[in-house]
This record gives C-alpha cells, sequence and structure tokens, in this order.
C-alpha cells in the first residue's frame, strides 16, 4: 500500500509477507496466469515458487511508464530469473514479453492452454510438495546472474544508455541502483534498497507528472454534455476519405487497419493511384516490421476502394476532407458532399488553422459538420483533435469519439478558433525562437536548449526544417490576422521561403541535410541571420550577443506558449484544462515526464510565470511587449494562487 496521495514508500510488510508466506512458507506456491501479468501482478507470481501461463500471455514491470520502480522485489526477483541484461532490458523499457520468450527465459516454467491452466498449476504445484520437482526461492538464486565483471559491464552500458534516452530521470537511475545494490548484496539487501528508491522515486515531480498524464489521457474521451447525455454511439462502417495525398493517405491507412471499409477519392486516376500506392507502402512497412502478418495486410488493402466521383458516396457514414488549405476549394466540396451523402453522414475537415464555420459556409448541414484534424504522419501519430463548432449536434462528436477509439487514438475536443488547441497555444514557440536569433543567439544553441536540456524530440529549427519553412509561412500567416496584437514578425522564415530553403524536402533549411536526411549545422545560413537581425533591429552590437543559459532560453521560449495555453483555458477552448496537457504531449512531443504544458506551468508557478513575461515585455519595448503580456486568466492565478489546471466555470467555446 502507497501511503499518503502524492508519493512515498511502501509498507516494508509486503515483501515480509511476500518472503514468508508466498516463497518460503509452509505450503509451496505456483502461480497461474492468464492475459497479463503486469508489474505488482508478475511481482507476485516471481515470489512464488513456479510459474504456469496460458498462451498468449505478456508478463512484464512497466513502473518506470509512471516514474516509479518496481517495488514488491520486482528488482530483486526478475535479474535471478531472466538474467541482468534482459531484466534491465525489461524495466528500463517498461516493455512486456510473449509467453514464449518467457518459458525460454526461465520467468515461466510451462506455457499450457487457458482450458488447462488451473489444473497444470495444481499438478504442480503437488509435484513440489512431494519433492519430485525442485521448490526454487527466486530471490536467493544466483546461477541466472552474470559474472561480477559482467554485470559491471551491464550497468555501465545501461546508465550511459539512460543518459541518452532518458536524460534527466531520476527514477530510471534509482532502479539501477536498486538492482546493483542486490547484485552486490544479496536480494534481502536489494529488498530494502528498493524500498528506499521507490520512496525517493515517488516523491519526485517525475512521477506525479506521469500519473497525471496517464489518467489525463483516460478522460479526454469524457466530454460534459455529450458523453453523459444518454446518447448511443452508430456503428460506423464505411468512411470516405478526400485526397490522397501524405495526410490523406495516412488516414485512410489508419482506417482500413481498423478494419473500416474506406473510400478513397481523388480528382483523377494518377492522383489515386498515388494515393493507393502510398496505403500499400504504409502497409507494407508493418509487414516488414513485424507489426503485421501478411494474411492483415491483404484484408486491411481489400477494404480500400479508389474513387474519381461521389457516385458511391451514399454508402459512406462518415467523410474526412483531406485536400490543400484552400478555404473556396473547401467550400465547394462541402457543398457537393451535402447532395452527395446521406443525411446522416457526418461531413469533417482535416484542416489544422480554418475556421470549421467557414468550411461549411455553403451547406444547411451544419450540425453534422466537424474538424478531424490529425497529426502528420496521420498512421502514426496518436492524437485527433474533434473539432466542434456551436451547431455541431452531440451525436456526431459521440460517433467521431468511437471511430477514434477504434482506430486507436487518443480524441481531444476542442471548439472552433484559428489554429484550434494545439496550432494555436504552439504558435509563439516559433515566434519566440526567432526572436531570440534576432536577438543575436545561435538557432543551434536554442536546439540544444530546447531538446537537449528541456527534453523536447527536436527544437524549433529542427522542427520547422521536419515540417517545411513553406509549411510553417502558411500556418503563421493566419496567427498574424487572427491575433495581430500579440505576434513577432521576424524575416528569417520568410528568407528561408525565398531562397528555398524549406528544410528537409529541399536539402538545406537551418541545418544541412545528407542522402539519408541526416542535420548538420549549416554556415551558409549566416548572411541569412544577419540580415533578419538587422531588419529586427533587437541586436544593437552584433560583436555582443546576449548571453541566455539553457533554464533563460527555455523560459524565452516556453511561457508565451503556456500564456496562450491560458488564453485557451479560459475561453473553454478545451473541455477541461488537462485535456490540453495530453494534446501537448501526444502531438508537439512536450515531454510526458513534465505532465504537459499546464501541469507544468503549475510546478513551475503562475506567479514566476507572470513576472517573468512582464520583465521580458518591458525588455523588448513597447513594440514587441504585446507578445510577452501576461493574459488575465494567468494574472489572476498569479495573484490568488490558484493553479492554472483549475480552470474556468463555463466553457464558452464548447
Amino acid at each position: 500500500k502507497q501511503s499518503g496521495s502524492g508519493g512515498g514508500g511502501l509498507d516494508s510488510k509486503i515483501n515480509d509477507a511476500f518472503n514468508a508466506y508466498l516463497e518460503s512458507g509452509p505450503k509451496p506456491t505456483v502461480a497461474a496466469i492468464q492475459g497479463v501479468a503486469l508489474g505488482g501482478g508478475l511481482e507476485v507470481a516471481m515470489a512464488c515458487n513456479a510459474r504456469v501461463c496460458s498462451s498468449g500471455t505478456r508478463l512484464g514491470l512497466p513502473e518506470l511508464q509512471l516514474g516509479i520502480i518496481p517495488g514488491f522485489g520486482g528488482t530483486q526477483r526478475l535479474p535471478r530469473l531472466v538474467g541482468l541484461q534482459k531484466a534491465i532490458e525489461m524495466m528500463l523499457t517498461s516493455q512486456p514479453i510473449k509467453d514464449t520468450e518467457a518459458k525460454e527465459r526461465g520467468l515461466i516454467d510451462q506455457v499450457v492452454s487457458k482450458e488447462e491452466l488451473l489444473q497444470a498449476a495444481k499438478k504442480m504445484a503437488l509435484e513440489v510438495a512431494e519433492a519430485k520437482r525442485p521448490r526454487v526461492l527466486s530471490l536467493y538464486r544466483t546461477d541466472k546472474l552474470e559474472p561480477f565483471g559482467e554485470a559491471n559491464m551491464v550497468f555501465e552500458f545501461a546508465r550511459a544508455q539512460a543518459a541518452k534516452r532518458a536524460r534527466g530521470l531520476s527514477h530510471v537511475l534509482l532502479c539501477l541502483e536498486a538492482i546493483e545494490h542486490g547484485v552486490a548484496n544479496g536480494g534481502n539487501a536489494g529488498l530494502k534498497k528498493e524500498a528506499q528508491c521507490f520512496a525517493a522515486a515517488a516523491n519526485l515531480d517525475t512521477h506525479k507528472a506521469l500519473v497525471h498524464i496517464f489518467f489525463a489521457q483516460r478522460d479526454t474521451k469524457k466530454i460534459k454534455g455529450v458523453t453523459g447525455a444518454g446518447l448511443t454511439p452508430r456503428k460506423m462502417k464505411c468512411v470516405a476519405v478526400l485526397g490522397g495525398g501524405l495526410m490523406g493517405s495516412g488516414i485512410a491507412t489508419a482506417l482500413v487497419q481498423a478494419g473500416y471499409e474506406v473510400l478513397l477519392k481523388e480528382v483523377n486516376q494518377q492522383f489515386l493511384e498515388g494515393g493507393m500506392q502510398r496505403v500499400r507502402a504504409n502497409l507494407q512497412s508493418r509487414v516488414k516490421k513485424g507489426a503485421m502478418s501478411q494474411a492483415a495486410f491483404d484484408n486491411a488493402m481489400s477494404l480500400l476502394k479508389g474513387e474519381l466521383t461521389y457516385d458511391n458516396f451514399k454508402r459512406a457514414d462518415m467523410v474526412i476532407e483531406a485536400v490543400i488549405e484552400d478555404i473556396p476549394l473547401k467550400q465547394r466540396i462541402f457543398a457537393d458532399l451535402e447532395k452527395a451523402c446521406r443525411p446522416d453522414c457526418i461531413l469533417s475537415t482535416n484542416t489544422s488553422t480554418i475556421d470549421i464555420n467557414l468550411v461549411g459556409m455553403k451547406t444547411s448541414a451544419k450540425e453534422r459538420i466537424l474538424g478531424a484534424h490529425f497529426f502528420s504522419p496521420a498512421h502514426i501519430m496518436p492524437l485527433l483533435e474533434i473539432v466542434r463548432t456551436e451547431q455541431t449536434s452531440k451525436q456526431a462528436i459521440l460517433d467521431t469519439l468511437e471511430l477514434t477509439a477504434r482506430i486507436k487514438k487518443t480524441p481531444v475536443v476542442v471548439g472552433n478558433c484559428t489554429g484550434f488547441a494545439v496550432n494555436r497555444v504552439f504558435f509563439p514557440y516559433t515566434m519566440a525562437s526567432c526572436m531570440l536569433v534576432d536577438m543575436g543567439l545561435n538557432p543551434y544553441l536554442v536546439d540544444k536548449a530546447i531538446a537537449g536540456t528541456f527534453g523536447m524530440p527536436m527544437g524549433p529549427f529542427r522542427l520547422n526544417d521536419l515540417v517545411g519553412s513553406d509549411v510553417g509561412f502558411h500556418v503563421g500567416k493566419n496567427f498574424l490576422d487572427s491575433f495581430p496584437d500579440r505576434v513577432y514578425i521576424s524575416q528569417l522564415i520568410p528568407m528561408m521561403n525565398q531562397l528555398k530553403r524549406l528544410g528537409e524536402k529541399t536539402g538545406k533549411g537551418f541545418y544541412k541535410f545528407d542522402a539519408k536526411r541526416r542535420a548538420s549545422p549549416d554556415p551558409e545560413i549566416v548572411p541569412i541571420i544577419q540580415e533578419s537581425q538587422k531588419a529586427a533591429g533587437l541586436l544593437k552590437d552584433p560583436r555582443k550577443p546576449p548571453k541566455m543559459t539553457d533554464e533563460e532560453i527555455i523560459e524565452f521560449i516556453f511561457f508565451p506558449v503556456v500564456n496562450e495555453g491560458c488564453r485557451v483555458v479560459s475561453e473553454g477552448v478545451v473541455d477541461k484544462p488537462a485535456d490540453l496537457d495530453v494534446a501537448t504531449v501526444m502531438s508537439m512531443g512536450f515531454p510526458a515526464y513534465r505532465g504537459g504544458l499546464i501541469f507544468w506551468a503549475d510546478l513551475v508557478g503562475a506567479a514566476k510565470i507572470e513576472a517573468k513575461l512582464s520583465a521580458l515585455a518591458q525588455m523588448v519595448g513597447p513594440k514587441h511587449a504585446g507578445f510577452f503580456a501576461p493574459c488575465d486568466y494567468l494574472k489572476q492565478c498569479a495573484q490568488s494562487g490558484r493553479k492554472l489546471s483549475a480552470g474556468v466555470g463555463s466553457a464558452s467555446k464548447m
């Protein structure tokens, strides 16, 4: 039992009971496992004298995903059952293993059918009791542990990997510390060290953040006034996708994988064949990686039908439009869809920024029009923003939530505004980064601080090269038009566009790329940066660029993002603040171990963020002060001590 709600240690009596009754008690124990044994379930099983499982069972210790370490003896018994190297791999990756590998490794003694499971476990217990099979005490085994010198090398390698892949995450090192102590000093000593390390991990902000995201992710599908309204989602079978480009083909891939019949429409045969081939390539990639069988591939492809007209669209339960971001084009398409589809067909657009009301303006079907904003690549990225207007019906939202679950994505229902939730909140991210460069900072140092120190998958300039300067320029223009009072206009990205330095797609952007798309700094950008700095007028003396720590760079870039997040919360663009945490983690790669944007902001403190933004606004002067000016919600929380995650009472956009 964990003490308190904010973390802490485990009651040592539990491990004492495991030792005294399960492992060394008066009667031998055999664990009968069906389906899964993860975390504490596997730790109970490992304390038994033997283990039998049914076919298809998965076993693992995924505690590190929640910022803690195994606390019921897992750090001690797993290495003694499967070997040190495999045990560390299982714990640090949180990846379970299947029954066949578990049997080969010695974690499982016998694999039987589900029907035979209980009888086989009873038989094995009797064999142990009658001394026909040895009674194994896992905690005291050493035969599977590597020799001491080899074990030291394993720990050294594991710590090096943790430094690369889990930089700054203390709970990973605490797990290794508990394992190593047990290897060096014996299982009982290891249990005591495990308890100490568990308590330390449970008190870290990392644990609180990961637990927050774990539960918040499960709550995004609960929408006030929709999921509790007594409605039942329709069983949709057929979905039409308009556009077979990278986004449309990715959406179609996700749908056929989930068993939907998909009508993929294009404007001509050449484009249609290209779209069909992209879906095929996406699925073949999964087959090649072993994630999909050939039979599943064949079945998925049989569900995909190419279309050049709307003739078969009466079969569609939902349409997802994924054409270029052109308002008149989308309006014509939606007017055509209203005529071609059934009156109950949901009409959705995959636009990333355009007002949904504009898209559906020329129809009378506004109650079944919504945004279905996938992130690229659509068949891989786990988030789907469901954008509702004031007219969107509860039934349409509920049906789309059902589809989201079936294609195994996490939904976030958001209100209709420029950029919706994710893109709107992150528009200051690139602008603040460009301002830093215009002030004299090296863009590669900015990327290093944001990716290396803060933990984003990549820095803002490397991300720009991945997405493309042309896309960034186009999307950014929407925010210049919608929020002119709080934007920073730099010449940096427009100049990149003019010079066709679009990033990976042209082989050079802020970075240069080799044939394998590996990025490296490019000295050719120096004159471009100098010209942008000259136009901005923020760098007074080029010989004396400002010196900023990584922490100062992080605050300069992320505090304006938090500020916009506060506006999104206060305007009710998201159903609840925790939804924004999930959205930022699952779309932009905001570090899950920081809990998402709003959770992290609460850890920093509203008062600190408000004070820093006010100071930055004063520093840059009246021309750019609006970019940093704290919004009312942030100021109110800073003054009252109220958490940003508390949200507001009403939800105007929802």
